[in-house]
């Protein structure tokens, strides 16, 4: 420990003695780090905002989309809503939304306008990761309201004066007579200019006739269990109403494995050549370093220092100024990937962005520490064949 200690202070006393030379090769090593942890992290960002826009339009690993079909056309909604309670009820399937679309009369400040308006049960927020910036999603009490609860997206809401959602602001829908609706969330909108559009929950929908297109259900389900699971639906579905056909198929992104590891790979390939280059720079800096050391290296030979010593001192002070360079680049990285601008522009309209990845900052130092290594051996292994004969000729 002791040996240890005194390397290490030996080897700081030798890059304060040589500032010039360590500051100029230490920004190098700094800004490869920094570029390191940077793609890293920069990596998690793109992919958590890729996901989510998956998740958004297919569902979570694994949803699986339930549609039923005849020859004599569409099938009603209460027939399939009876078999899909049956078979929710029988494999335990807790995250089940029946959907469907359709077009809705909102009164806004200047007229009525018809939007289009998603019509879901509570759990398509969980299993499409739909979430809303104002007020709340749907409950399972909403389903017993007089009035409606809708929620709109962000351009309704604005266009409606973007209303206190604390007072239950109403708002009046024209569909198949005038009703009365209450606001309780807004959702945010897919698209800076998204055209107005709202969610209603599928009673409420029914008895205002607004969702009169074709009929989904999206089931989220366990992976492990989504093939089996797919093909006992169908049969069950086809057995229990002769004459109907079912489409059970997967939508997640997950369906055909994950089409986001590509990223991870090229991530990885960026990274592995910054450090290349890195390790590169700091050796070449090293060699030529060590080249002119020659006579101080002999001296030290002439006064009893061993092979050991000479080795464990030049590698030292390799590993500890680019430690110190790693430590540097790390923070650097994190202090531009966590800005709140670089973030929006890598993955925009992420509800929540994960936290800076400890993986990617264990590897900038890790390869702090590599480089450093690398960077000092070969050096250290020429400047153990120094000999004193050396310095006098140097």
């Amino acid at each position: 420990m002791t040996s240890l200690l005194a390397a290490v202070l030996e080897a700081w006393h030798e890059l304060r003695v040589h500032k010039v030379r360590v500051l100029l090769s230490l920004i190098g090593v700094a800004a490869s780090v920094a570029a390191l942890t940077g793609v890293l992290g920069v990596g998690d960002v793109v992919r958590e905002g890729m996901r989510d826009q998956a998740e958004r339009s297919g569902g979570r690993g694994a949803t699986l989309s339930v549609t039923f079909y005849s020859e004599a056309g569409q099938v009603p909604a209460s027939q399939s809503d009876l078999v899909m309670k049956k078979l929710t009820e029988r494999y335990k399937l807790d995250k089940v939304s029946r959907i469907s679309h359709g077009n809705v009369g909102v009164q806004f400040p200047r007229g009525v306008q018809s939007i289009s308006t998603t019509v879901v049960d509570p759990a398509y927020a969980t299993i499409l990761r739909t979430s809303v910036t104002q007020g709340r999603w749907f409950t399972d009490d909403d389903e017993r309201r007089l009035a409606p609860a809708i929620i709109l997206n962000e351009t309704a809401w604005a266009q409606l004066g973007s209303p206190s959602l604390s007072r239950s602001p109403g708002i009046r829908l024209h569909q198949n007579g005038e009703h009365s609706a209450v606001i309780v969330g807004v959702s945010r909108s897919m698209w800076p200019e998204e055209p107005p559009a709202a969610y209603l929950l599928n009673g409420a929908g029914e008895r205002l006739g607004a969702g009169g297109g074709s009929t989904e259900y999206r089931v989220w389900v366990d992976p492990a269990q989504a093939d089996q699971l797919r093909q006992s639906l169908e049969a069950e579905i086809t057995a229990q109403l002769p004459g109907i056909m079912a489409g059970v198929s997967r939508m997640d992104y997950l369906a055909f494995g994950d089409p986001l590891a590509m990223v991870q790979w090229m991530v990885a390939g960026v990274a592995g050549m910054i450090l290349l280059l890195g390790a590169l720079g700091m050796l070449t800096v090293s060699l030529v370093t060590v080249k002119y050391r020659v006579r101080e290296i002999g001296i030290r030979r002439s006064f009893g220092a061993t092979s050991g010593r000479i080795f464990v001192g030049v590698m030292m002070e390799s590993l500890v100024a680019t430690t110190v360079a790693g430590m540097v680049g790390v923070m650097l990285a994190v202090v531009v990937v966590k800005n709140p601008w670089v973030e929006s522009q890598l993955a925009p309209g992420l509800d929540a962005y994960p936290p800076f990845p400890l993986g990617a900052a264990l590897i900038g130092m890790g390869a702090a520490v590599l480089v450093g290594a690398l960077a000092g051996a070969i050096p250290a292994l020429i400047a153990i064949r120094v000999k004193v004969i050396d310095a006098i000729r140097f």
